[in-house]
């Protein structure tokens, strides 16, 4: 149980926010403001609110509990999410830039038409309520519930929910990424103490932990039958899953979209890649090393609370849970923010071209509210699910593979039209709902990841097909594939890439 000194670090954690979030919202925000924080942000806020908008349900709970259930291999989501990062900063980023785009729907509608940029904008707000929102609730209630047995499900939710909720509507992304930085700086610290009381148990020896916990759960690359990450579904699919979450996620894009020019926005991303590294040791390790000290747990999302309740000595276990809460917190922010922006410039404003930046500023507020609601009620939904971790990528692997074969071949290939792109995507979506379904009926037993990257080629050999039967009258404007980037950042992404490869060989 919590103890006074624990409850008091807490309580300092959450009003230091509410003085971040009281000071950064003195003045009414615009339009601009609420959305893209004016397009003021520099490298470092934009990478620290990357990592932290990141860092929720998926690191600190669901992390920990897949890598007790079936070893570290799931720390691959990690390492790509760096590739990809780098790919992006280079190849993706600077084109949205340029175009000077609020949202990445935004962009599709200037690369092929309207359709396709509210299609896109649609899907991406049910995943970011449904998946991103609601995950990361529930993810914090878990937690709660474990120190104090008396909360509930419903009202633990509701509780996190309005407490993001309110200083999101009034500070808007300037007062999130802000707020993200503190939290960056917390969940660290707290996630590297408690990852060395953990190896403390094992002398940090590694041949005492190899020995004890055994080699095999402490490999990345698996056999193709691993029911956890076989390694086709890492070749195909982890990247397809990373490239549309670090790309195509507006509530990740949308800090990058506020940084004030591509140099920061490039700078930004790479310092994210670089922090996407340290989850292996400090979230990953731990949760494997936890299968010999709790073996009588009945499900994965509950071995990141056992190990705060069971290792972490008074006053300690209040900073760590105040890590965890900010991490909960800066993803419900940034997805109740990101599915705001994306409602009101991708549905609102073009239907309303002559809308006051003050009126839209006040609908998005109103917006953001009613989201809120929305994923307070859904998210003790998720507890019918067996785990959090294979609710929030199995989610992510069925919806959003069509999606990026298309904005991929848009991006570099100029030959692909607007119809093609739309049907495409459409019967992409097809084969994914019977996909789902047939998985659902246990007649299929194809791990997700290897669905995700066999949709994502699916659609873009459609695409592909589709366009070919088409007039040359479809095709757009030639746009550049190689946007210039400076010789330093260029020799950083190659030292993030190095990293990568390090890691793979001594945890292979």
């Amino acid at each position: 149980m919590l103890q006074g000194a624990d409850y008091a670090v807490m309580a300092v954690y959450v009003l230091v926010v509410a003085v971040i979030g009281w000071r950064v919202t003195r003045r009414s925000p615009t339009a601009d403001d609420l959305f893209l924080a004016g397009r003021s942000l520099g490298w470092g806020v934009v990478g620290l609110s990357l990592f932290a908008s990141n860092i929720s349900s998926t690191t600190l709970i669901g992390l920990p509990g897949a890598a007790w259930e079936t070893g570290i291999s799931v720390a691959n989501y990690e390492w790509m999410a760096a590739l990809v990062l780098v790919f992006s900063a280079f190849f993706i980023m600077p084109r949205l830039l340029r175009a000077g785009v609020t949202t990445v729907p935004e962009w599709l509608e200037q690369r092929f038409d309207g359709r396709l940029r509210r299609y896109l904008s649609a899907v991406s707000i049910l995943l970011s309520i449904v998946l991103d929102t609601a995950g990361s609730l529930y993810a914090g209630a878990v937690v709660l519930m474990t120190f104090m047995p008396g909360l509930t499900l419903g009202w633990t939710c509701a509780a996190m929910a309005i407490f993001a909720g309110l200083y999101t509507v009034a500070g808007g992304l300037r007062a999130v990424v802000y707020t993200d930085v503190l939290q960056t700086v917390v969940l660290l610290t707290g996630s590297a103490i408690l990852c060395g009381i953990v190896l403390a148990q094992f002398d940090f020896s590694w041949t005492v932990i190899r020995e004890t916990v055994g080699a095999d759960r402490l490999s990345l690359v698996r056999p193709l039958d691993d029911p956890a990450m076989p390694w086709l579904g890492l070749l195909i699919g982890v990247p397809v899953l990373g490239f549309y979450y670090w790309t195509m996620n507006q509530y990740v894009a949308q800090r990058i979209l506020g940084a004030r020019n591509v140099e920061q926005a490039t700078k930004g991303a790479l310092l994210a890649a670089g922090l996407k590294l340290l989850p292996l040791g400090l979230m990953v390790l731990p949760g494997a090393l936890a299968v010999s000290l709790f073996t009588d747990l009945e499900r994965g999302d509950q071995v990141f609370p056992t190990l705060i309740r069971e290792l972490a000595p008074v006053g300690l276990a209040g900073l760590i849970l105040s890590g965890l809460m900010a991490a909960i917190m800066s993803s419900v922010d940034s997805a109740l923010n990101s599915a705001s922006t994306l409602i009101t410039v991708d549905f609102v404003r073009p239907r309303r071209p002559g809308m006051s930046a003050e009126a839209q500023a006040r609908l998005g507020r109103w917006i953001t509210l009613g989201l809120m609601v929305f994923a307070a009620l859904w998210a003790p939904l998720i507890d019918r699910f067996p785990g959090l971790f294979n609710y929030l990528q199995q989610g992510f692997a069925y919806v959003t593979p069509p999606l990026v074969a298309v904005f991929l071949l848009g991006r570099f290939w100029p030959g692909l039209g607007s119809a093609a792109a739309l049907r495409a995507v459409v019967i992409g979506h097809g084969l994914s709902a019977a996909l789902f379904v047939a998985a659902q009926l246990d007649w299929h037993g194809i791990h997700f990841t290897i669905i995700a990257g066999a949709l994502c080629l699916f659609t873009a050999g459609v695409a592909v097909v589709l366009q070919r039967l088409r007039s040359a009258a479809d095709l757009a404007l030639a746009d550049d594939i190689t946007p210039p980037q400076s010789a330093t950042l260029k020799v950083l992404a190659w030292g993030l890439v190095a990293l990568v490869g390090v890691l793979l060989v001594t945890f292979w």
